[in-house]
C-alpha cells in the first residue's frame, strides 16, 4: 500500500519546529562534515506522530546517474496503516553494488518511477535489502504484529528510508529474532542466500560417493560478501574451496583472515593466470582424484575463463556477476570434451520464484548465525539519525564505488 502525502491545503499545524517544511526534496548546497561510523545506539527509538501521521525521509531519485549527482534526501507524511497495511519503522539497510547500479540506470531490474511519497517529479527509492520493525498494524492483519521483525519479499522495495508503509504480504517475518542483531537480518537476504543456493542447488554432492572434503569448488571475489559466505557453507558441508582474491596491499592478511573463516586454499588472481597454476591444483586434488566441482564467478574476463580451465569434467560453473566488466570467454574444448555446464544466478529472480525456498533458507542461514556457525561480513556502518544531512548519506552510497573498503556499507538507523 503506497504511503498517504497530504496536500499542502489539508496538512496539520505541525506542534514541533523541526519538522517545519519538510514535504518537498532539498538538496544541500553547503559542504558537510565527512561520514561519522560509529556503533548502533541500541535504544528503541518511537518515531514522532503529528495528528496521526508519521513523518519519514528517504532516499530517492528521478533519474539516472552518479549517487552523489542524483539523490536527493525527501521527507514525506505517512498516514495511520488499515486493513492490512503495515507501517515499518527500518532498523538497518545495506548499500549493495546492485542498489548503485539501479541508480546508475545499468542494472536489468529497476524499480518504477512514481509520485505516491508527493515527490515533485517521479521517482524511486533507493535500496532493495534491510530489515525493519512494526510499528502498527491495520485491522485485517494476520501475519504480523506491532514489534516484529521482517525483511522485504522482493527487491525494488526501496528501503534507503527511514519509515515505510507496505501490505503484509510484502514482508517475510523473521520467526524468531533472539541473539540476532539488526545487522545480521538487515545482511541475510541476498549475500548469504546467493551462496547458499548457488552451493546447494548446483551440485548434487552425494552423486560420486565420496567422502567429506574429497571434492572441491572454486570462486573468485573470494572476499566479497557472496564469497565469504561460499566459504563457510563448504566448510560446513565438507567441501573445499580453492579462493581466488585481487592482490592488494596487505593481501596476507586478508588470506589469514578467509582461512580463518574456512578457506582450504587462498590465491591472488596473478596467480591462477600463470600457466603453471594447473600443476598446483593437481597436487592440491591428488591429480584430480578429488574434483573441483563446482565454480563459482563474479569477475568475468581472463579470470573466469582461467577458473574455468581448472574445473574437472562434468563439473558446473555459475556466473552471478562481471566486476570486471568484460565478457566470459569460454574455450569449446570445455564444452566438447570435459562436459563443463555454465549457468548463472541472480537472487531477485530466484526469490521471486521461489518465496517458500527462499523463507527458508533465511531461517536456515539465521540459525547458523545464532549458533555462532556463519559469522558476520566485515561492515562500516553509517548512522542515519534524525539530523544526519543529505551529503553525507549520498558520499556514503558514492563511496561503495571507490577503491578498496573495510566493509560493505551498511546504514544503522537511529532516532529517525
Amino acid at each position: 500500500m503506497a504511503a498517504k502525502t497530504l496536500s499542502p491545503a489539508s496538512r496539520p499545524i505541525l506542534a514541533l519546529s523541526r519538522f517545519t517544511g519538510i514535504h518537498h526534496p532539498t538538496t544541500s548546497t553547503r559542504s558537510q562534515p565527512s561520514v561519522q561510523l560509529r556503533p548502533l545506539d541500541r535504544r528503541r527509538i518511537r518515531p514522532l506522530y503529528t495528528y496521526g501521521y508519521m513523518q519519514s525521509k528517504a532516499l530517492v531519485y528521478s533519474s539516472y546517474g552518479e549517487p552523489r549527482d542524483k539523490l536527493q534526501l525527501h521527507t514525506y507524511s505517512i498516514s495511520p496503516p488499515t486493513r492490512t497495511s503495515i507501517t515499518l519503522r527500518m532498523l538497518a539497510a545495506p548499500i549493495n553494488p546492485a542498489d548503485v547500479n539501479q541508480i546508475q540506470g545499468s542494472y536489468p531490474n529497476k524499480p518504477p518511477l512514481g509520485t505516491a511519497l508527493g515527490t515533485s517529479q517521479p521517482s524511486a527509492v533507493g535500496g532493495n535489502e534491510g530489515v525493519a520493525e512494526v510499528l502498527a498494524t491495520g485491522g485485517d492483519c494476520k501475519t504480523v504484529g506491532k514489534g516484529d521483525w521482517v525483511i522485504m519479499k522482493r527487491t525494488g522495495m526501496g528501503t534507503w528510508r527511514t519509515h515505510m508503509q507496505v501490505d503484509e504480504g510484502e514482508v517475510m517475518k523473521i520467526q524468531n529474532k533472539a541473539g540476532l542483531s539488526a545487522l545480521q537480518v538487515g545482511t541475510v537476504s541476498v549475500n548469504p542466500v546467493t551462496a547458499y543456493r548457488m552451493v546447494k542447488d548446483y551440485v548434487d554432492w552425494s552423486a560420486f560417493g565420496l567422502r567429506d572434503k574429497e571434492e572441491w569448488l572454486i570462486q573468485n571475489g573470494a572476499n566479497s560478501g557472496v564469497g565469504r559466505a561460499a566459504i563457510q557453507f563448504a566448510k560446513q558441508w565438507g567441501i573445499k574451496s580453492l579462493n581466488v582474491i585481487r592482490e592488494r596491499p596487505g593481501w596476507q592478511a586478508l588470506k589469514a583472515e578467509l582461512e580463518d573463516l574456512g578457506a582450504t586454499k587462498v590465491v591472488t588472481e596473478s596467480t591462477l593466470l600463470e600457466g603453471s597454476f594447473k600443476d598446483q591444483v593437481a597436487e592440491w586434488t591428488k591429480s584430480g582424484r578429488e574434483p573441483i566441482r563446482l565454480g563459482l564467478n563474479c569477475v568475468g574476463g581472463k579470470n573466469a575463463t582461467a577458473l574455468a580451465k581448472l574445473l574437472s569434467p562434468d563439473a558446473q560453473m555459475v556466473t552471478y556477476g562481471a566486476m570486471s566488466k568484460q565478457p566470459t570467454l569460454l574455450p569449446t574444448g570445455l564444452l566438447i570434451f570435459n562436459n563443463i555446464t555454465f549457468s548463472g544466478f541472480w537472487v531477485s529472480k530466484w526469490g521471486d520464484r521461489h518465496a517458500r525456498e527462499k523463507e527458508q533458507t533465511v531461517q536456515d542461514i539465521l540459525n547458523m548465525m545464532r549458533q555462532g556457525s556463519f559469522k558476520d561480513i566485515p561492515v562500516q556502518e553509517l548512522r542515519w539519525d534524525l539530523g544526519t544531512k543529505e551529503e553525507q548519506l549520498k558520499e556514503a552510497v558514492q563511496g561503495t564505488l571507490e577503491g578498496y573498503r573495510k566493509g560493505k556499507g551498511v546504514f544503522l538507523f537511529g532516532e529517525t
